[in-house]
């Protein structure tokens, strides 16, 4: 049986799902090669990141959220979402519907951040007051 789950619906699926970047458990560090990828507005580039960085993702703590949000997009009667848990059964971290998360979690940091690291956790280098460390 082929899935009815493209690319495409999965990431209007995963537009109607309740997850925010500063609510599920990732690194946003990890977060932000997706960032860096969205920015250089190569299509090429950012799918390579989405789909390296999602398995690490996924075992870092999206797992839960995502099953989670998916269960009660189902319980809602959000079209495919059936089709999207299974899948997320299936293949976990390298489903279309966790890489379409993925995607979209990057964008919305890259929309909180508004282009500053520093919002997104970095630190400057070399540390305010000049402090090195040897």
């Amino acid at each position: 049986m082929t899935s009815r789950l493209t690319t495409e619906i999965a990431a209007e699926l995963a537009e109607q799902l309740d997850l925010d970047v500063h609510d599920v458990p990732i690194c946003l560090a990890c977060l932000s090669f997706v960032l860096i990828a969205i920015r250089s507005g190569e299509e090429r580039k950012i799918r390579r990141e989405v789909n390296r960085m999602t398995p690490d993702l996924w075992a870092e703590g999206l797992e839960q959220p995502l099953r989670l949000a998916l269960e009660r997009a189902v319980e809602r009667g959000v079209p495919l979402a059936p089709e999207a848990l299974a899948d997320l059964d299936e293949r976990r971290g390298r489903s279309t519907v966790a890489r379409a998360v993925v995607l979209r979690l990057g964008r919305q940091l890259d929309d909180h951040a508004r282009g500053d690291f520093l919002k997104m956790g970095f630190e400057p280098w070399p540390p305010r007051g000049g402090a090195m460390l040897a």
